[in-house]
């Protein structure tokens, strides 16, 4: 059986692995930059598929991750070895393959930004890795028993519980230095509702940066009941959607997929520059589009990392800037695009600490962190009163877009009806097919009841899954319906 090491013993190899990271730092002297990630991460998961418990794991690794510009060339290499010989060995093999590689492409540089210091933790009141792995599954088999108590026929039903907690140093040869250690816990589940040979789906994750207490917070037990229950009643009582065009109203979770993939996606600057083509595919904004309308003027589009206990939080990124609120979309106008330091050199601006690393094996590449529209004044109820007739979209079943980021479609799951008012009998699965600039167009009334929803989102080569959330509040759109 492993030994446990105790709280001091942690600390001390803690120190120890940063001492390497010093010493990678001296031998990097002559590079035009250099920036070095020590990444230590520790957690549990979960895996429950029809009430039984599937698979247990338990993880725990470190690593350190390098980048360096010698003679305007990007050089990059990892090691999970702690010795002074390993890494002499990785560093000496690494310069060699940049010396050749330097010889063919452009040269590479990164923009001036401000040296930080800092040292910052994500608190706990109920610390992640104090919570016996025994109490961990009762969590979720309590979710699994209110699942079961919405009296619906089940055919199928999975949950999936992870948590981890990230320490991280930073140390840049310009003189930043950051530490940080965030804990992090998510929950995804999926289950099928079935009643008279008709059956839906519902699939979704909540998750959170913060201790135990905060994914408790969340009363998954509660949400999945009535989501199950829900189903059911659309399957046997519902009617055909509506067709053409209408008001509607779509709740915070819809909004946030939207925002996700019509705002966030396209406004990675990495993917306007073409750097993402063979992979993720390309965007339909350009450079010159700053300062273009794209949206009624009610639309405001953010990207913040900063927000607190937020899947997606951080305050510093992986190129040691510090993290702010990006205003992508400001009053309808296309206002920021997501930077790292390559492309905020680039395109002659600063980063605005959109670059992360989901491990120390991978570089820091343009990533969102939490992508919402900022609400207003309106209650939900207010949106659905001042409706004579349209449609409220609580969650979705299904969305896609194009490889540009301007053609989507979004197929709604649990739906309804608005009639004079008031939210009536529950439809099947409306469909919203639009462009981008039509979308962000067609939105008249904003409410105030601002939702974020926890996401993994994928980008990369190789993937690179990082914690997001995307959100808003619920909108009142006029669109066709299909």
């Amino acid at each position: 059986m492993p030994k446990i090491q105790t709280k001091t013993e942690k600390e001390a190899d803690w120190e120890e692995k940063k001492s390497i990271v010093d010493y990678i730092s001296s031998k990097l002297k002559k590079a035009d930059y250099y920036e070095i990630r020590l990444v230590e991460s520790k957690g549990d998961s979960i895996l429950m598929n029809n009430g039984n418990i599937e698979a247990v794991g338990f993880g725990d690794g470190s690593g350190i991750g390098v980048r360096y510009i010698l003679n305007g060339c990007v050089g990059f290499f990892s090691t999970n070895f702690f010795s002074k010989e390993k890494v002499d060995e990785t560093i000496e093999r690494s310069l060699k393959i940049n010396s050749k590689i330097g010889e063919l492409g452009k040269k590479t540089k990164f923009s001036k930004e401000k040296i930080e210091k800092a040292d910052y933790t994500v608190k706990e009141k109920k610390r992640i890795d104090g919570i016996d792995i025994k109490e961990k599954i009762e969590y979720i088999k309590g979710i699994d028993s209110s699942l079961l108590e919405s009296q619906t026929k089940l055919i199928s039903r999975m949950i999936y519980y992870s948590d981890e907690k990230t320490k991280k140093m930073y140390l840049n040869s310009e003189g930043s230095r950051i530490e940080s250690e965030i804990p992090r816990i998510d929950i995804y589940y999926r289950f099928a509702v079935s009643e008279n040979g008709s059956t839906l789906q519902r699939y979704w994750q909540n998750a959170v940066s913060g201790g135990f207490e905060k994914i408790e917070e969340k009363h998954i037990d509660e949400k999945i009941k009535k989501e199950a229950i829900a189903l059911k009643r659309n399957i046997i009582e519902g009617v055909q959607s509506p067709k053409g065009m209408l008001e509607v109203i779509v709740s915070p979770e819809i909004t946030g997929i939207m925002a996700h993939e019509s705002v966030g996606h396209p406004y990675e600057a990495d993917r306007i520059l073409g750097r993402e083509s063979a992979q993720a595919g390309e965007s339909f904004v350009e450079p010159t589009m700053l300062g273009s309308r794209i949206g009624n003027t009610i639309v405001n589009v953010v990207d913040d990392p900063t927000v607190e206990f937020s899947y997606g939080f951080y305050l510093y990124d992986d190129e040691g800037v510090k993290a702010r609120r990006k205003y992508l979309i400001k009053n309808g106008i296309i206002n920021e695009f997501l930077h790292n330091r390559e492309t905020a050199y680039e395109l002659n601006t600063h980063s605005n600490g959109s670059a992360r690393a989901v491990s120390s094996h991978v570089e820091p590449i343009i990533r969102m962190s939490n992508t919402f529209v900022l609400p207003m004044d309106y209650k939900e109820e207010e949106l659905i009163q001042e409706t004579k007739f349209g449609i409220y979209i609580k969650n979705f079943t299904e969305w896609n877009i194009d490889d540009k980021r301007l053609n989507q479609k979004y197929k709604g799951n649990e739906a309804y009806l608005i009639e004079n008012g008031e939210i009536t009998k529950p439809i099947r699965q409306p469909s919203i097919e639009i462009t981008t600039p039509a979308l962000w167009s067609s939105v008249i009334e904003i409410a105030d009841n601002l939702e974020l929803h926890a996401a993994t989102c994928g980008k990369g080569e190789p993937m690179q899954g990082i914690p997001v959330t995307m959100g808003g509040p619920s909108m009142k759109l006029k669109i066709r319906i299909n």
